[in-house]
């Protein structure tokens, strides 16, 4: 996609085309997955402590029960925070990474190779954590409301601020923080590799 952004230059890509390529898949990304994301947070979120039934038992009673007693269009709600985390997510990794990588390799601190592509992704991983938090904890939130309960985004984001301050959007910092550090080096240290061997 980045690609697509910069066709017919023969310069990297630049800031612009990387925000451009990071907007576009995330918004693919959340369109196809935003179901898949409310089974999955409903599904994390009910309880089987002390006797209490769970909602759903399993992924496609899940999409199923949802569908068929809330709606077809509850398989996308919390569309938009989703959808503002994917696009943080994808722009903030992208760019993080290769201005980091960047760096290392134009100040000669490291070469580009494996770990400098683990550095640079570690960090990439960071960032990306750190700006995307806040709204994936609003979109958790409010995939996890009762019907009514919020009337909008941001008055869930709101009500969570008034009542438990701006570290809310911060819960779960460092599982998110292991989650992504540990994705983006899975993936930018792959794709470095399968680069390097198919080029």
């Amino acid at each position: 996609v980045q690609e697509y952004f910069s066709s017919g230059k023969e310069t990297p890509p630049t800031l612009g085309n990387r925000i451009s390529a990071g907007l576009m898949t995330g918004g693919v990304a959340v369109f196809i997955g935003q179901p898949t994301e409310v089974v999955k947070v409903r599904l994390q979120a009910q309880s089987h402590l002390y006797g209490i039934k769970p909602r759903y038992t399993g992924t496609y009673n899940a999409y199923r029960i949802i569908a068929t007693t809330e709606s077809l269009s509850t398989l996308w709600k919390g569309t938009t925070p989703n959808l503002l985390r994917n696009v943080i997510i994808n722009c903030t990794e992208l760019v993080t990474y290769d201005l980091m990588k960047g760096a290392l390799v134009n100040n000669q601190i490291l070469a580009d190779d494996v770990p400098c592509h683990l550095l640079s992704a570690l960090v990439a991983g960071f960032c990306t954590t750190l700006l995307a938090s806040p709204a994936d904890v609003v979109k958790t939130r409010f995939i996890n409301s009762l019907p009514g309960q919020y009337p909008s985004v941001p008055s869930c984001a709101m009500t969570m601020f008034t009542k438990e301050g701006p570290t809310a959007f911060f819960k779960g910092f460092v599982p998110s923080f292991l989650r992504l550090a540990s994705w983006n080096v899975i993936m930018f240290v792959c794709f470095e590799q399968l680069k390097k061997e198919l080029m």
